[in-house]
């Protein structure tokens, strides 16, 4: 793999002021405003449900995907957003890297269908540069995700720049085959990709209102394409199903109401639009000519998944180099936080920290350890009960630093669960931890957490714990 993989090209970029817009969802139909603020360097893109206690924050991660029926949706801890590919896509088109997204519900709204409204205010708004480098994800190395069943391919490939070509393929007059392709954001995506808008088939409308979906959909929010003859009493269906007022018809055109096209192919160019929305779940950008054809959201994140697979290490260090930028805390901080001592205290560093949500930390592991003396003298071996000790108390760091008057507290674990160890740790090696916190409600909380040696994952678990009072 090329030692090129990474490269400092330009700077990371946020928003100027806070702007927002409102509507309804698409799928849900509930009404929702959504906040887009300023976000400091390396923090990436966040949404957060101001509707919900504590106002909890989801990562757009590759690793948050739970569903991906006709929309992505992200989630974690029990809380999720849907349909967020427009609003990633209009975020990524734009090469925002940092954000803060907040919403006053569970989906954004639709407005038009397309990402140029989202565009549009993130415009407005401003874009500025920030005082970190953006790090691209140079492709040097084929990848792909087929399903042969149902003719959808996508691969990525090396390229000079980021690029993206696209094929569909429908059976039907009124849509048939199309095709794009995009050479440059900068160029390309404001004015040729983001107005374009998402669209159905008429005969999936009433089984996808069936399923619970498209629940906010109307004529002013979708493409319709007549894949086929409509009766006078289909439509007056449809009309009452989505309390449409207006009268409703088959246009000569092939569109319900006779909508006009934005560009001749503006359905190829909203596949486009939805691939770029989800390949920003991958976190950064990438330097690679995507090639697709009769791909959707499934194959979309099945390719990002692939990607970080492929470059999970080179992923891992740029976590690693956004935590150099950040506060460190070395031996005597931790002794303020933390109650243990030698020979029990097992993390030497804290590489940063954020509060209520996520901290790194490192252990170097040396031949004077006490629990080499007896644990597989000859072959000395770090016990695993020892490294799920340090990952707890990474973690006990974590927590301790989310609460007021972390001196006067203490925290007991009260539960393992899903543990693993996949690699011993000998001698010589430097063990980094990555504990996030799941879930704190009523000084009880899961906290979930992996170490790496050499950017492997070695041990992985999950923990429950309680904070109590110190005794006076």
């Amino acid at each position: 793999m090329s030692d090129k993989t990474y490269q400092h090209s330009k700077y990371q970029r946020t928003i100027r002021k806070e702007m927002s817009i409102s509507g309804v969802g698409l799928h849900t139909g509930v009404e929702s405003t959504i906040i887009f603020k300023p976000a400091a360097p390396n923090t990436g893109i966040r949404f957060e449900r101001k509707d919900l206690p504590d106002c909890p924050e989801i990562l757009a991660d590759i690793d948050h995907v739970i569903d991906i029926s006709r929309g992505t949706t992200i989630g974690q801890n029990g809380n999720r957003i849907h349909t967020v590919e427009h609003v990633l896509a209009a975020v990524s088109g734009l090469q925002i890297d940092n954000v803060l997204i907040e919403m006053t519900n569970k989906e954004p709204p639709v407005m038009d269908g397309s990402a140029k409204p989202f565009v549009d205010l993130l415009i407005a708004a401003g874009i500025e540069e920030q005082n970190a480098h953006r790090e691209e994800l140079i492709i040097d190395r084929t990848i792909t995700y087929s399903e042969p069943e149902r003719g959808v391919d996508i691969h990525v490939l090396p390229s000079d720049r980021f690029r993206i070509t696209f094929m569909t393929d429908y059976h039907f007059k009124s849509l048939g085959t199309q095709y794009t392709a995009i050479y440059s954001l900068e160029e390309d995506f404001v004015h040729m990709i983001a107005p374009a808008r998402t669209f159905c088939f008429f005969s999936e409308i009433k089984e996808l209102k069936e399923l619970g979906l498209i629940q906010g959909g109307g004529i002013d929010n979708a493409l319709v394409f007549l894949d086929r003859e409509v009766r006078e009493d289909e439509l007056e269906t449809i009309r009452k199903m989505f309390k449409i007022k207006s009268d409703i018809f088959t246009g000569e055109n092939g569109m319900l109401n006779g909508v006009k096209l934005r560009f001749s192919n503006e359905p190829v160019r909203h596949k486009v639009l939805d691939l770029i929305g989800d390949l920003a779940l991958l976190g950064m950008p990438i330097r690679g000519h995507v090639i697709a054809a009769r791909s959707g959201h499934a194959a979309n994140v099945e390719l990002v998944r692939n990607i970080k697979k492929v470059y999970q290490k080179k992923i891992l260090d740029k976590k690693r180099r956004q935590a150099d930028t950040k506060a460190k805390f070395d031996i005597h901080a931790i002794l303020q936080i933390l109650p243990h001592r030698y020979p029990f205290l097992l993390i030497d560093r804290v590489l940063d920290v954020e509060p209520g949500k996520l901290v790194h930390a490192l252990k170097n592991v040396t031949i004077n350890e006490p629990f080499f003396q007896g644990h597989f003298p000859g072959q000395p071996v770090m016990p695993g009960v020892l490294i799920v000790e340090a990952m707890a108390q990474a973690g006990g760091f974590l927590i301790l630093n989310s609460i007021s008057n972390p001196e006067t507290k203490l925290m007991y674990f009260t539960a393992i669960k899903n543990a693993r160890f996949r690699k011993t740790i000998i001698p010589g090696d430097q063990v980094y931890f990555e504990v996030e916190l799941l879930k704190f409600r009523m000084n009880t909380c899961r906290i979930a957490g992996k170490a790496y040696v050499d950017d492997q994952v070695v041990a992985e678990a999950e923990m429950m714990a309680s904070v109590v009072d110190k005794r006076e």
